[in-house]
């Protein structure tokens, strides 16, 4: 199938092997930034440099940007301090240079991964100021290429749309367009082997602004350490009200899509192996109809469940060719399970060695997809992925909560550094409880902050 998208000034781009650029194109929505700062932890970087090709390569994509307020160092002092000290005294200074709150700030990192300061810089902006931010290394291949894709991402975060799939654009998308429908992709991320004192970190993204299928918003919750089912989805209070995942998005669908309950739902679970299938219908699904049905007013909607799957040891290779196989190459028979509704799609192209297709299992259908329009609408979502240039392997939804759970595992993460060493059993204590992620501040909560 021939997957077009459309760019800005309404050009059509047509990805050639799942791969597509921006090379003389425009984004199909660029926001514009005006008051925004860049803020440097890094020793050795030339901030004016980066400032100056960031505008300039936005101007060539739509995005016009003005020049940056300020450009902040850290001070020499606060590199022996604290990460947290450090985040506190940058941000002083930063409130110091601007005139107000920034809509954006530029975060320009040491030079190595995994650093400490991203996770009290992430929680700092997002869940006590509602800036939305976007962080950087300075590396060597700062070109062109370089700041196209941290372009992507910042676009994204301020509320743009990088480019749109043209069955979205002229509202084509089968089944979907015609009824209200939200599609959810859940994940959940556990702390490393050995460290059970870690809670788990469920996320759920789901789409808003029916009847597109680009925009997401992401929920987040923590949970008992090492448990794959996601409790939180219907969560009651003792006053009767709804504090759960599932609640927040229905609403948020609700006021970006005219007013429309959705009528279908659509979820795409990571994840879970076959002996847990059971357990994703009696108690996931269990829980969003509770959700629904909470919130009141109507029959509860209808529910296609899908699980994806990347561990598992099926390649596909073409015959009589050394190539891999096609990008966007399903195989629903021969090799697939010969009673449940299984089949395996090789969404994206596989330049290095051979590629790994997805595999889905449709759980449940009760929308009642022909199997043409399921796998076209699976195609479909592994286009949209903001990030990217090119069809990507596993739904875009799937990627997001898999991102959104990893962003806000950062909040948590440096406090439990301290505790690091020892057993890794936690006390009585510590297995009661499991600390509550800090809910995100309003004016970011439903952005695409994790893109």
């Amino acid at each position: 199938m021939l997957f077009q998208l459309v760019v800005g000034n309404s050009q059509d781009c047509v990805p050639f092997k799942g791969r597509w650029n921006y090379n003389n194109k425009k984004l199909f929505e660029p926001v514009r930034i005006e008051r925004w700062a860049i803020v440097n932890f890094s020793a050795r970087c030339d901030m004016s440099r980066i400032s100056r090709e960031l505008i300039n390569c936005g101007r060539t994509k739509g995005i016009i940007i003005e020049g940056p307020y300020s450009l902040v160092d850290e001070d020499n002092q606060a590199r022996r301090c604290a990460p947290i000290v450090r985040v506190e005294r940058m941000f002083e200074k930063v409130k110091a240079n601007l005139p107000g709150p920034p809509e954006f700030l530029l975060c320009v990192l040491p030079e190595r991964k995994n650093c400490d300061i991203y996770g009290p810089w992430k929680k700092k902006n997002l869940h006590e100021m509602g800036i939305v931010t976007q962080c950087i290394v300075p590396s060597a291949k700062m070109n062109d290429q370089y700041f196209t894709n941290v372009l992507l991402k910042i676009n994204a975060k301020l509320g743009g749309m990088n480019s749109k799939l043209a069955l979205e654009h002229s509202r084509q998308i089968p089944v979907i367009n015609k009824i209200p429908t939200i599609i959810l992709g859940m994940d959940v991320s556990h702390g490393s082997p050995g460290r059970s004192d870690i809670p788990s970190i469920a996320a759920v993204v789901g789409s808003r602004c029916w009847p597109l299928i680009s925009r997401y918003r992401a929920s987040v919750r923590t949970q008992s350490p090492k448990v794959e089912m996601i409790d939180s989805l219907f969560k009651p209070l003792d006053n009767g009200k709804d504090d759960g995942i599932i609640r927040e998005l229905l609403l948020d669908f609700y006021t970006t899509s005219q007013q429309r309950k959705p009528e279908q739902i659509i979820i795409f679970r990571d994840g879970v192996s076959e002996s847990q299938f059971s357990q994703v219908l009696n108690l996931e699904v269990d829980q969003i109809i509770k959700a629904y049905q909470n919130m009141g007013q109507g029959p509860p909607p209808k529910i296609t469940v899908i699980i994806a799957q990347k561990n598992h040891h099926t390649k596909l290779f073409q015959a009589d060719a050394p190539d891999n196989v096609p990008a966007g190459t399903v195989v629903d028979k021969g090799i697939v399970h010969p009673k449940q509704y299984d089949f395996y799609m090789c969404a994206h192209a596989g330049p290095i060695g051979t590629s790994r297709p997805t595999h889905y299992h449709v759980l449940l259908d009760q929308i009642g997809f022909t199997p043409d329009e399921l796998q076209s609408l699976v195609l479909s979502l592994s286009y949209v992925y903001q990030r990217s240039t090119t069809a990507i392997s596993v739904v875009a939804p799937i990627c997001y909560a898999h991102l959104a759970a990893a962003q806000m595992s950062q909040f948590i993460k440096f406090e439990f550094a301290d505790t690091s060493s020892g057993s890794g059993v936690p006390s009585s204590s510590t297995a009661a409880t499991v600390p509550e992620l800090p809910r995100l501040h309003a004016d970011v909560c439903s952005s695409m902050f994790f893109c």
